[in-house]
């Protein structure tokens, strides 16, 4: 096997694990994406290993097969309990953001964190998902809309004084 893509890999994995999870929300459809992703560029490594940035195709390829599961299961609902107990999330800094971050639909939820955690552009965001830049816009808006009616920073500041 090719050593870059094994080094790539191992540099990269659990950077790429916690942008999934920022895109799934859930720790096992994020490994999924990232293996998917991962095996889309083992295939097309020869003509990505020679570009400056491989981590762009992988995080392109992971965004676009979120969109394409999501498109398949729209009356999948994600729940608060996972049934097996085996594996536990680090918590993160605010439970309630990646609580109220995970209840937006599926679009609204891709929408933000290519926006706000990739700083990505409008542009950037609807070839990216496929849609067009008003949608992005209008996703983004009315999922910052649901996100500042369930989640407050003001209860972070209030916890981290006690």
């Amino acid at each position: 096997m090719d050593e870059a893509y094994e080094n790539f890999v191992a540099g990269r994995a659990q950077a790429l694990l916690r942008y999934g999870y920022v895109l799934t929300g859930n720790p096992h459809d994020a490994a999924d994406l990232v293996q998917d992703a991962l095996i889309k560029l083992r295939g097309a490594w020869p003509r990505v290993k020679n570009q400056a940035n491989p981590e762009g195709y992988v995080r392109t390829t992971m965004a676009r097969l979120h969109i394409s599961m999501w498109r398949r299961r729209r009356r999948e609902t994600l729940t608060e309990a996972v049934p097996e107990g085996s594996y536990e999330d680090p918590v993160p800094l605010d439970d309630a953001l990646w609580q109220a971050l995970g209840m937006l639909p599926r679009r609204q939820r891709a929408v933000i964190v290519l926006r706000y955690y990739e700083a990505l552009s409008d542009a950037e965001i609807a070839s990216y998902l496929g849609i067009s830049r008003v949608t992005v816009r209008s996703q983004a808006s009315r999922g910052l809309e649901k996100l500042r009616a369930a989640w407050d920073p003001a209860d972070v500041l209030e916890r981290s004084e006690r």
